[in-house]
């Protein structure tokens, strides 16, 4: 099954200029007057009939335009990254759902620690004092894990984040493990 979506992905700021996060204030002016070369609609052959309606063209250059206004000031560049940050975490995009049984098992000072390997080669890990904080009971012997069960005895699932990149898996949680 194919699915599709009618939503947009718009650029960011740093996009639209092509340029890093983390790019110093020359860099980004660097990038603005090349891009605002390479866009300006005088470098564009329209004609008459159609100048009075926005060509693709003119658009990028307004973005253009409009991405360096906000990142050349450090106050209006910073309140952008701010809500850039924001925008992102409020997106939870899962790579895929695991059971306890697929992840590692490991004993550390008294606590278990539940792992599962990511592609980036760091791991998704939770204890399981992180665990009975959020109301789920874990048993075990230190390599394996007997039970975990919501404090309901319902289903319950926890999103896990990498240690080192933006992936996130969820923990699906089965009243009955």
């Amino acid at each position: 099954m194919v699915l599709t979506s009618n939503i947009s992905v718009q650029k960011t700021l740093y996009e639209v200029l092509s340029v890093s996060e983390d790019a110093t204030y020359d860099e980004i002016r660097a990038a603005y007057r090349s891009a605002a070369l390479n866009t300006h609609p005088d470098k564009a052959q329209t004609t008459l009939e159609s100048s009075s309606v926005p060509s693709t063209e003119q658009q990028e250059f307004s973005s253009v335009q409009k991405a360096w206004e906000v990142l050349r000031h450090p106050t209006s560049r910073a309140y952008y990254d701010k809500q850039l940050q924001s925008s992102r975490q409020s997106i939870e995009i899962i790579a895929s759902e695991i059971q306890v049984g697929d992840m590692i098992v490991e004993s550390a000072a008294g606590a278990l620690e539940l792992l599962y390997p990511c592609r980036c080669g760091d791991y998704f890990s939770i204890t399981s004092g992180e665990l009975s904080g959020m109301g789920i009971v874990v048993t075990g012997d230190g390599e394996e894990v007997e039970g975990l069960q919501a404090s309901d005895s319902g289903s319950a699932s926890v999103v896990l984040g990498c240690g080192s990149c933006s992936l996130k898996i969820r923990l699906v949680i089965d009243g009955t493990s």
